[in-house]
């Protein structure tokens, strides 16, 4: 089902307004809100977690009542999902905090990501960063911009000046890569996979590569990356898109975002 770009430009206006509401929250919590491990995972959420997705749902629903969505925070700590109810067949992808391990310990480096997905693609996103007011966005087609200014992927090459983003704690697949990366680059981790995303996208960063990322996590910041002209899939250089949403089970990929220039020489480090 192709979308107008007025009907893309209208669901980028609502994900706007609801990264907004959630990222307004979310600061008046951070330092009073409470964390908890979820059941059976290594990862923190706290309480405003789920309250964040809560006001993006209902905005969102204000608009768009019949559109499906899967998100992080679930009951049991499970994700949530609910199909679409209506004739399109429009998922909302959303991650509430992306970052809440920094969000627990009150660092301000924390966004809300929210994309649109059609056919199983992003068509529309938004990366709100609320502790700076910065708003990517992007949507199929169209240009992607920081706060209305246009953004572009780095022509930087790969050096000791180049920054390259890691994951924040490694598994058994990552060291050997990872530490090539950081022998050559300035590595960064900043907490959370849809800035660093974000981050190749302005320019930044001339790559950004992680292990164990789930949709919502990256949703946005692939769609933002790419219409920035860089380059995004899995390691070995392959698409992730489409996306069977029906039956996404939480899979994790292992996924990377890279300029033109560096992309081939990121895919060759991954595969060593």
């Amino acid at each position: 089902m192709a979308l107008e770009h007025k009907d893309l430009s209208q669901m980028l206006e609502t994900a706007i307004v609801a990264a907004r509401l959630a990222g307004q929250r979310a600061m008046e919590e951070i330092d009073y809100t409470k964390s908890s491990r979820k059941e059976g995972q290594d990862e923190l959420v706290t309480q405003t977690d789920a309250r964040c997705q809560q006001i993006i749902i209902a905005r969102i629903k204000e608009t768009y009542p019949d559109h499906g969505f899967i998100a992080e925070e679930g009951q049991q700590g499970q994700f949530f999902k609910q199909a679409p109810r209506g004739g399109e067949p429009i998922w909302w992808a959303i991650d509430p905090i992306d970052g809440t391990n920094n969000f627990a310990h009150r660092v301000p480096i924390f966004v809300i990501s929210v994309a649109v997905m059609s056919e199983g693609r992003p068509v529309a996103g938004v990366i709100f960063e609320p502790a700076t007011d910065s708003m990517y966005t992007a949507v199929e087609g169209g240009e992607p911009q920081l706060n209305g200014r246009r953004i572009a992927a780095s022509d930087e090459t790969i050096s000791k000046f180049a920054s390259v983003g890691l994951d924040s704690h490694f598994y058994e697949d990552a060291p050997g890569p990872a530490h090539e990366i950081m022998v050559r680059t300035r590595f960064r981790n900043l907490g959370t996979t849809a800035l660093q995303l974000a981050y190749v996208a302005k320019g930044s960063f001339v790559a950004t590569v992680h292990s164990r990322p789930k949709l919502w996590d990256i949703a946005a910041g692939m769609l933002i990356a790419e219409s920035a002209g860089a380059v995004v899939g899995d390691w070995q250089g392959g698409k992730i898109f489409p996306v069977d949403i029906d039956n996404y089970q939480g899979e994790r990929w292992r996924i990377m975002a890279a300029s033109k220039k560096v992309h081939g020489e990121i895919v060759k480090l991954l595969q060593t």
